[in-house]
């Protein structure tokens, strides 16, 4: 299936199907296409640009968020919190005179009765996650975290940790469930050996 799909390319921000994300919107294109979406379907596709330039080049693939709330402030900027409905990939992008950019996109297939992850899984990304933020000093309810169910969080953990531009991608893109949460837990002991090293040297 494809769809034509109004795009917020932003560096550092990814959405999940079922996962939710906050968004400040105060440049005038982004504006327009708020009051655009809002006025046909409520959905944007966020997606993350691969570089630098004007307007600057994308990464392949994105998610669809409906604007599941919105504040609209009265200088014209909004707050949105979007949910995140589906994957996609882009198929082309479009000549339009909007303000903003589209795309025609192609929505990826999620695998069917995705697994949860094994006992051992679980416990290997809650115990990096414990490390991962211990090491950088974040304050945890990890009573919370507990009664998470496997999909949310290990989307959590990409939507919400540090990592570049580049590794929230790969995270992105990864299929199925395990896969993504074996290479959080590497991007998390990436992370965290770096930290722990610029420490060192800040000792020295």
């Amino acid at each position: 299936m494809t769809r034509r799909l109004a795009i917020f390319p932003l560096g550092g921000a990814i959405l999940f199907p079922r996962m939710h994300l906050p968004l400040h919107i105060f440049e005038p294109r982004y504006r327009a296409m708020v009051s655009e979406a809002m006025a046909r379907d409520q959905r944007i596709g966020m997606i993350q640009p691969s570089g630098p330039g004007e307007p600057p080049p994308l990464y392949a693939v994105g998610c669809i968020g409906r604007i599941a709330e919105i504040e609209a402030l009265e200088d014209g900027r909004f707050n949105i919190i979007l949910t995140g409905e589906a994957r996609f990939r882009v198929a082309r992008e479009l000549e339009v005179s909007t303000l903003f950019r589209q795309v025609e996109a192609e929505l990826i297939a999620e695998p069917e009765n995705d697994p949860m992850l094994a006992p051992s899984e679980r416990a290997a990304l809650e115990m990096e996650a414990r490390l991962f933020a211990d090491t950088l000093g974040y304050t945890v309810e990890w009573e919370a975290v507990s009664t998470l169910d496997d999909e949310t969080l290990v989307n959590a953990i990409a939507q919400i940790a540090p990592f570049d531009a580049a590794a929230k991608q790969a995270l992105l893109e990864t299929d199925g469930l395990a896969d993504r949460s074996e290479l959080a837990i590497q991007f998390m002991q990436f992370h965290r050996h770096a930290e722990q090293g610029q420490g060192s040297s800040r000792l020295q």
